[in-house]
């Protein structure tokens, strides 16, 4: 399999708002929009992004609801050429000021968006200015999730840093060195996580949405919401902790 990720998805309460916001600060351009009864699907991506990187996904629900932000779903990361000069242009257009490159050792920084997601900027040579670079998730047991998405996804453990209370993991399809990778961040205090409902889903693309899906099942992912019930546009999987995947076809 090995696919790259497809997008990462977002819930936002006032989709306006978040629009101005990622369209203003990161210049992103709208690529996609799916307009259904009860919910709209907006997507977005710098303009110059290359055909393996990923998108964002804004999901506004009609019906004026909340979320909870679970800590099993982390942040989001953008790539910069130099951390300093791209936080300070974001301070300078309005965006407030959250955790600055000195506060994070002059290596990243992060701000939030207007919902409150979190979007770490990281130094990378490699992808367009404000692309996705990866996502981040909590996981309680990295063995079994690095585990998980090389059975399952074929993925790559392409890098690691392991400190005194925590490690990091960097999954990634290979060959691929401007797809987004997935960031498993393992704590060694032995918390659990919630996933609440701010964040939605991975997706990972596909050519062929039934063969994918049916390996997927030989490779015993759970069987969360088949193809035929998704009107065979879509399919979606779990990971060993709950994590949503949603395979799609571009």
């Amino acid at each position: 399999m090995a696919d790259e990720l497809d997008h990462v998805m977002m819930r936002v309460s006032d989709l306006d708002q978040s629009l101005a916001w990622y369209q203003t600060h990161l210049g992103y351009e709208e690529t996609g929009r799916w307009e259904a009864d009860t919910f709209t699907n907006v997507f977005l991506a710098p303009p110059d992004r290359a055909d393996d990187e990923a998108q964002l996904e804004l999901t506004y629900n009609h019906d004026g609801r909340s979320y909870e932000f679970g800590d099993a779903w982390g942040h989001i990361a953008v790539r910069v050429d130099d951390v300093y000069d791209a936080y300070e242009q974001l301070l300078n257009g309005g965006v407030e000021d959250y955790r600055d490159p000195d506060s994070c050792g002059g290596q990243y920084a992060f701000v939030k968006d207007p919902d409150g997601h979190e979007i770490e900027l990281v130094e990378r040579e490699n992808g367009a200015r404000w692309g996705l670079d990866h996502t981040m998730i909590r996981v309680e047991d990295g063995d079994a999730a690095i585990g998980w998405f090389a059975r399952k996804l074929d993925y790559e453990l392409v890098r690691r840093s392991e400190l005194d209370t925590f490690a990091l993991y960097f999954i990634s399809p290979a060959d691929s060195p401007t797809a987004m990778s997935v960031e498993l961040t393992v704590n060694y205090d032995d918390r659990s996580y919630s996933i609440g409902d701010a964040w939605g889903h991975l997706a990972v693309k596909t050519d062929d949405l039934d063969d994918e899906w049916e390996r997927l099942l030989e490779r015993d992912a759970l069987d969360y919401r088949d193809p035929e019930s998704c009107d065979n546009r879509y399919a979606f999987t779990k990971t060993n902790e709950g994590h949503e995947i949603e395979i799609v076809t571009p």
